[in-house]
């Protein structure tokens, strides 16, 4: 986490599905795997051990916490020269990546769409609800457009378009409309600030039955936003994975956002490029949502190119 010193805990990070991931992935000694949210490293660690010292791990993340923290668990300083890679990219860039070490093709790709438990208590970024930090919401803070900016310079109508569509939230409109008469008096630059604009807006009988924080969907909204998450994904459904990935090769996606999973399943249906192995998600199990309740929504979907 950033800014935490070295006595201080960073948050349990349990990776989602992993049994299903490793399962359905089919690893063997040798092949070349791309893990493009590697994260703090939970699922990158198992791969490593089934592709073995013959294999080779690249590790993607478009920010540079997650991978110090994946360098640090990979143990990537004793590995044999070449076996595991990470970069700081997104993975609509993997084309790029392959060619600077020098590969044009993989066997293997993972993406998890969610955010780690680290994202969520980086207070720099603003990623968690108790955040006295900037609402950035960035993963990569030295590209694009910080959360609380998109707040201050976005229309009325685009705001809502932005709960609306990212974050299928119901009350867009009156949430877009308090902002926009909020920001005139101060600029929204917190979570706190956010939170309690979001909550005068939304009506007093749904604000008392709210089972989660009211502002959930604004967040996700705007983080999505903020990262242009549902682009990155396009590029990678849209040209990436069918440009590099070898024939035989499979990828597995887990997303927790409707849009995302229906990006997935529509791209999964082309039967010029993928075999689906997945006619219906795989999902969380009961233990798993015990022990780790933010796999609750993760959908798993896989499918192998053709």
């Amino acid at each position: 986490m950033s800014g935490m010193s070295g006595d201080q805990k960073r948050p349990i990070h349990l990776p989602v599905l992993l049994r299903e991931v490793i399962q359905q992935l089919d690893l063997s000694p040798g092949l070349v795997v791309v893990d493009g949210t590697v994260g703090a490293g939970g699922h990158s660690e198992h791969i490593l051990r089934k592709i073995g010292t013959e294999g080779t791990l690249i590790g993607l993340d478009r920010d540079t916490m997650m991978l110090e923290f994946a360098r640090e668990k990979l143990g990537v300083e004793r590995l044999p020269e070449g076996q595991c890679h990470l970069r700081q990219a997104s993975y609509a860039e993997l084309p790029t990546v392959l060619g600077e070490i020098g590969l044009t093709s993989i066997d293997r790709v993972l993406l998890d769409l969610g955010l780690s438990s680290d994202q969520l208590g980086d207070d720099e970024r603003g990623f968690g609800f108790e955040s006295s930090g900037e609402l950035d919401l960035r993963f990569d803070t030295s590209t694009g457009m910080p959360a609380w900016e998109l707040l201050q310079t976005r229309s009325e109508s685009e705001l809502c378009e932005i709960f609306e569509v990212y974050g299928e939230e119901r009350f867009s409109q009156r949430i877009a409309s308090q902002l926009v008469k909020q920001r005139k008096t101060a600029p929204i630059k917190t979570a706190a600030e956010l939170i309690k604009v979001v909550q005068q807006a939304i009506p007093a009988k749904a604000l008392a039955a709210a089972r989660k924080n009211p502002a959930t969907r604004v967040f996700q909204a705007l983080r999505i936003a903020a990262n242009q998450e549902l682009e990155q994904l396009e590029t990678m459904l849209g040209s990436v994975l069918p440009e590099v990935l070898k024939p035989g090769g499979r990828a597995a996606i887990i997303s927790f956002h409707s849009l995302e999973d229906r990006m997935v399943k529509q791209a999964f249906k082309d039967r010029t490029i993928w075999k689906n192995l997945t006619p219906k998600p795989i999902v969380a199990t009961q233990a798993e949502q015990r022990v780790n309740p933010r796999c609750r929504t993760a959908k798993l979907r896989v499918a192998m190119k053709t």
